[in-house]
């Protein structure tokens, strides 16, 4: 089993950064990802990264960066020029499956979540 750990998240001005870390213990997983939720939405998918490949949602393109740190398997997601619209809770995820991504269903661990508020 994988047990995930996560930190980082608060509030920032919008155009603001922030950074999330999310560190996996047990069985290293193949893929993991980050996802986020408001009470007005469902959970979607951000970014995610599988063998060292990441992929973006379209929220997140050209402004956040998923990294990792093989190493420690910890996935870290650095986000720039926050808007209001990514205020949520983010969830990091892991999975054994190869190439899940962005499926949601194919994340069997997943985090407590942390929040980020983007708000003058």
């Amino acid at each position: 089993q994988v047990h995930i750990v996560q930190s980082g998240g608060g509030s920032v001005q919008p155009g603001g950064s922030l950074r999330l870390s999310c560190e996996a213990s047990g069985d290293i997983p193949n893929c993991m990802a980050w996802f986020r939720q408001t009470p007005e939405k469902e959970r979607e998918g951000v970014a995610a990264i599988c063998s060292g490949n990441p992929n973006y949602s379209n929220v997140a393109m050209g402004r956040f960066t998923i990294s990792q740190d093989n190493g420690k398997n910890i996935v870290f997601l650095q986000m720039n020029k926050l808007k209001p619209g990514d205020t949520a809770v983010y969830y990091c995820a892991a999975t054994h499956e190869s190439w899940a991504y962005l499926r949601e269903d194919l994340y069997s661990a997943w985090g407590q979540g942390t929040q980020v508020t983007v708000s003058s």
